[in-house]
C-alpha cells in the first residue's frame, strides 16, 4: 500500500511540475507575443515618420511651403481683381450708353397673340 501511495504521489509531483513549467512556457509565449507586437508597432511608426518626412520634402521641393503658395494664390488674386476692374473702368461708359439707348428705344407694337 505504502508502494502505491508512494507512486501516486510521484505522479501527482510529476504532474504538478509539468503544469508549471506549461504555464511558464505560456508566459514566455505570451511575453514574446507582446514584445513582437510592440516591436511592429515601432516599426510601423518609424516607416510612418519615414514616409511623412519624404512628403514633406517633396512637398517643399514642388510646391513650396504653405504660406508660400498662399502668398503666391493672393498675389495672383490681386492681379486678376486688378485687371477686372481696369476693364470694367474702360467699358462702363460704353455698356451704360447701350443700355441706356436700348432702354430709350421703346417702338411701340402690338404682341403677335393679340386679337382685336
Amino acid at each position: 500500500m505504502a508502494s502505491q501511495t508512494q507512486g501516486i504521489q510521484q505522479l501527482l509531483a510529476a504532474e504538478k511540475r509539468a503544469a508549471e513549467k506549461v504555464a511558464e512556457a505560456r508566459k514566455r509565449k505570451a511575453k514574446r507575443l507582446k514584445q513582437a507586437k510592440e516591436e511592429a508597432q515601432d516599426e510601423v511608426e518609424k516607416y510612418r515618420q519615414e514616409r511623412e518626412r519624404q512628403f514633406k520634402e517633396f512637398e517643399a521641393k514642388h510646391m513650396g511651403t504653405r504660406e508660400g503658395v498662399a502668398a503666391k494664390i493672393d498675389a495672383e488674386t490681386k492681379v486678376k481683381i486688378e485687371e477686372m476692374n481696369k476693364m470694367v473702368q474702360m467699358q462702363k461708359e460704353a455698356v451704360i450708353k447701350d443700355i441706356l439707348s436700348l432702354v430709350y428705344d421703346i417702338k411701340p407694337e402690338l404682341h403677335v397673340n393679340y386679337r382685336i
